[in-house]
């Protein structure tokens, strides 16, 4: 039996400044190859740590870096309840003596490339059409990982609303139709009209 097995397995959770994310710290390692970022239960098919959190009710993101989980919920369940069933997940994983996480697992990523081109499709075809009429444009300007960064312009560059057409509008169709995005983020300088990001 393999050493991780032979023992309780002990976890601690910490919240972070968003009530819906907590770091849950186990006392072995889950993943020492680096990290993997996880949105969806198609993405966790094959791995057993992520399909088993995967199955639990509200949980909508999974980071696994060395021995700690970033979780996000989208459920109004108190952590203290939710941690409970992570930690069961976590240690029946665990005792279960499989690899935790498939080998190929980032393999299954698509490259910045795939997703840049992705992103830009879905922008062109549920996005920019809605925002036009508004005399704006969202275009991309770059993916660094599963972050992308995204530039307004037109009328949508320095508009009062922006930050909401943003956050409800571009994030949740992008976030809804790729879930390997983890971010969004806004590169435009609202007040000048430049885009800071490539100086």
């Amino acid at each position: 039996m393999d050493k991780n097995t032979m023992s309780e397995v002990r976890i601690t959770g910490q919240l972070t400044m968003d009530p819906n994310v907590c770091t849950f710290t186990v006392d072995r390692p889950l993943y020492p190859d680096g990290s993997v970022d996880c949105r969806s239960a198609e993405m966790a098919t094959g791995s057993p740590l992520l399909e088993a959190l995967f199955k639990i009710d509200g949980i909508r993101e999974v980071l696994v870096y060395g021995d700690s989980l970033t979780i996000a919920k989208s459920t109004d369940e108190k952590w203290q309840d939710l941690g409970q069933k992570i930690g069961q997940a976590v240690r029946e994983t665990i005792k279960s003596g499989e690899p935790l996480i498939a080998e190929d697992q980032k393999e299954r990523l698509p490259s910045e490339k795939q997703i840049k081109e992705r992103v830009e499709a879905l922008l062109a075809k549920e996005i920019n059409p809605y925002v036009s009429g508004h005399g704006g444009r969202i275009d991309v300007v770059d993916v660094k990982g599963s972050k992308v960064y995204v530039h307004l312009q037109g009328g949508c560059q320095g508009c009062a609303s922006a930050n909401i057409t943003l956050k409800r509008g571009v994030e949740e169709v992008i976030f809804g139709n790729i879930p390997e995005v983890t971010e969004v983020i806004d590169v435009t300088d609202h007040s000048a009209g430049t885009n800071p990001y490539y100086k």
